[in-house]
């Protein structure tokens, strides 16, 4: 069964134990999600982009699985469980005898009005819960796992590799989204910072900075629920995990301002320097913020070469590419 046979079998309310009214679906470029109301059942793509892959069964049960235990760390109820899906006598059930097709991440299903930007949006989130947010993610990093592999990947030579491959990949955008000169400026000052402060990334090192965070920790992956939950960590790339905190944090402070509210990205630093005692995270931040600000430049640039997106999408996304390099100059601006 093809994925798409999968897609339009798992569409069937009678699939599922819940019995649903309704079934929601949606897509993006590495997963399928089923909505039932109840929960939310999430299938990993056939597919191999390098950075991730999920190209056989026993690959995606085990993202699947990992996904589950990363998760777990900075949310509660949330993430349930593994199911099998399965056929037997040509139909589809889930968790019941049959052959095994293939496996899905089962959660809770959330209100979606209740996540950090759409509630941003609104005008509703406060200094008070920034802190309360920051406060978790001081204490999750204070206790996150560390080792020489994980540190290894905070080298200023493999951070190199990153940035390299950043400018590499958005070269053919030039023009399109971001103009020679924002891409010269941007590529000039991260090499300098990186050529002049190596002793800087290396004491982050020493420090025990480096840890296994949450990799893509932005607005719209923080839940103001009971509880304050963090959801979407990075499962499948080890290089995308394995970072300075100041990267990980530096992403949602990065995504406030980028969002309009510099005040409350600054405010989210603060506290959590203030909590954690990390002073050290100011040397390094504006180099985070600016690389990941380029990256969120280089993934909306991508859309525009995906035939399955509509021109007005594209050209929305074309918007934000050019908003988002706008906002990474203005950080590379400031690391002379």
């Amino acid at each position: 069964m093809n994925t798409h046979e999968l897609q339009r079998a798992l569409m069937n309310r009678a699939v599922y134990p819940d019995r649903p009214e309704d079934v929601g679906f949606a897509e993006t470029h590495i997963s399928l999600l089923f909505f039932t109301g109840k929960h939310v059942y999430k299938i990993k793509k056939p597919v191999d982009f390098g950075f991730l892959d999920f190209t056989t069964l026993k690959k995606r049960k085990h993202f699947c699985n990992l996904e589950i235990m990363l998760n777990r760390r900075l949310s509660t109820g949330i993430y349930l469980d593994v199911v099998a899906i399965r056929q037997k006598d040509g139909k589809i059930v889930l968790d019941n005898p049959g052959r095994t097709i293939e496996y899905a991440v089962k959660m809770n299903q959330i209100p979606e009005d209740r996540l950090m930007d759409r509630l941003l949006d609104q005008g509703r989130v406060t200094a008070d819960m920034v802190k309360e947010v920051a406060t978790i993610l001081a204490d999750f990093y204070g206790r996150a796992a560390t080792s020489k592999k994980i540190k290894g990947y905070a080298r200023p030579e493999r951070l190199r590799q990153d940035t390299d491959e950043n400018f590499e990949q958005t070269e053919g955008y030039i023009g399109s989204t971001i103009s020679r000169e924002l891409f010269d400026a941007i590529r000039r000052a991260t090499n300098s910072f990186m050529n002049r402060n190596r002793a800087v990334f290396l004491k982050r090192i020493k420090d025990d900075r480096i840890r296994d965070c949450h990799g893509d920790l932005r607005l719209e992956h923080i839940f103001f629920g009971d509880k304050i939950s963090i959801l979407d960590c990075i499962e499948f790339s080890e290089r995308l995990r394995y970072t300075d905190v100041s990267a990980d944090i530096g992403f949602l402070a990065m995504d406030l301002d980028f969002h309009g509210r510099a005040d409350l990205g600054d405010h989210l630093i603060r506290r959590y320097a203030e909590r954690s005692g990390d002073q050290g995270i100011y040397h390094v931040l504006d180099f985070y913020k600016c690389y990941r600000a380029y990256v969120r430049g280089k993934v909306e640039s991508f859309r525009l070469d995906d035939v399955n997106i509509p021109d007005d999408e594209k050209e929305k996304a074309r918007a934000r590419a050019t908003k988002y390099f706008d906002l990474a100059h203005q950080y590379a601006t400031r690391l002379s």
